[in-house]
């Protein structure tokens, strides 16, 4: 940890020295909740989110907020480890030509669905109990298997322990954005109607746990997060099957597949409360998590060490230190590319609109990493060989 605030009602507990005004400002309005448990929780990659930064924990008693999960419910990371030891830039390329062919990118779906056996079913009871999910699904399933835009990415990458990695960053799609939306407005009208006295500038409308409108958030919520994990499964298997077609005989081992978008109900503090991750890792002791870089620097696997003040958390990427369209505006076009192709990265960085994702509008990914090693132990390092951008 590095900093503690305490001039606000909870304690707001920092794994970073810089945060920005704007971003601490939602922190302290998290802090001030009514129903807020313990403290606050922030990560070394945080930033400016709506109603609660990205990089955020925080515990709540009774209640679950729809924006402090976010609208790409279930968002999070797939990685693979196969028997290589290298590849060849050729079979860099014919694998990514591959990839390319098989998973859509950016707002592209499949032409045809990709089989109910593949969907998630409810945690709790039918399709027909849930309200968003089933006006979706048909559409979710032609989504199932596609990267989607903005930071979504797949990386072919080459690890220290000497072997190539599968690395896949993706969510829930046009469903859980649908959920997300419905569910935040649904919490902003209740909390109008019942006098909320939190500030709805603050964007941290919230539901009742032991409600109806509340229960059935979390349903559709948990739907969003499994349909993630699916649309993840999806996409890794196609990446090895790429892989197979140009480097047979090649053996892969189980994937690592965590989301950092989403809520729980967990023991926290002598408590069972409503943890909310928007842009963070889950980091219980032992359990393994992936830490992204961004475009041309390296990525981590990792090892969660169960610290109690993180709420068992950690960071779920480098962290924006410039949004997308101050990137486009400010950032070198020459020297991004300059330093991907010095580091024989095989990307598609080719026009100003691109370098929204590239490395100059992130932080300093070892230094976050050197900012949480409370919170994790690093396994492996991954640096890129070649970069698919959603």
């Amino acid at each position: 940890m590095r900093q503690i605030i305490s001039s606000e009602k909870t304690p707001i507990k920092l794994w970073l020295d810089d945060i920005e005004p704007s971003t601490l400002v939602q922190a302290q309005n998290m802090a001030n909740l009514p129903f807020i448990h313990s403290h606050v929780a922030i990560m070394p990659d945080a930033h400016l989110g709506y109603g609660m930064p990205i990089g955020g924990v925080m515990g709540c008693l009774g209640v679950v907020i729809p924006n402090a999960v976010g609208v790409d419910i279930g968002c999070g990371m797939g990685a693979v480890r196969t028997s290589l030891a290298s590849l060849s830039r050729k079979q860099l390329k014919d694998a990514m030509q591959v990839m390319r062919s098989t998973i859509p990118l950016g707002f592209k779906h499949h032409k045809h669905p990709q089989g109910r056996g593949r969907m998630p079913s409810p945690a709790h009871g039918s399709l027909d109990d849930l309200t968003i999910v089933p006006r979706e699904y048909n559409s979710a399933l032609h989504q199932l298997g596609t990267l989607g835009g903005g930071n979504h990415f797949i990386e072919i990458q080459k690890g220290n322990d000497g072997h190539i990695w599968l690395m896949v960053h993706s969510g829930s799609r046009n469903l859980g954005y649908k959920v997300a939306n419905y569910y935040n407005q649904l919490a902003i009208d209740l909390n109008s109607r019942q006098g909320s006295r939190i500030p709805r500038q603050w964007q941290l409308a919230f539901l009742l746990v032991d409600s109806d409108p509340g229960r059935s958030y979390l349903r559709e919520m948990q739907f969003c997060v499994d349909f993630a994990r699916a649309n993840r499964e999806l996409m890794l298997q196609r990446m090895q099957e790429a892989i197979m077609k140009v480097a047979a005989p090649v053996f892969f081992e189980p994937p690592v597949n965590i989301a950092h978008n989403y809520a729980a109900l967990e023991h926290h503090f002598d408590k069972d409360v409503m943890v909310h991750r928007k842009g963070a890792t889950r980091a219980r002791a032992g359990e393994m998590g992936i830490i992204p870089g961004s475009q041309g620097s390296p990525s981590y696997l990792v090892r969660g060490l169960g610290n109690d003040d993180s709420f068992h958390s950690c960071s779920h990427g480098a962290g924006r230190r410039m949004g997308r369209k101050m990137a486009q505006r400010q950032l070198d076009l020459g020297r991004e590319q300059k330093r991907l192709d010095e580091q024989g990265i095989i990307h598609g960085l080719r026009s100003r609109r691109d370098l929204d994702e590239a490395a100059g509008a992130y932080k300093d990914i070892d230094q976050v990493i050197d900012n949480q090693l409370d919170l994790v132990e690093v396994m492996v390092e991954l640096r890129p060989l070649a970069v698919i951008k959603g």
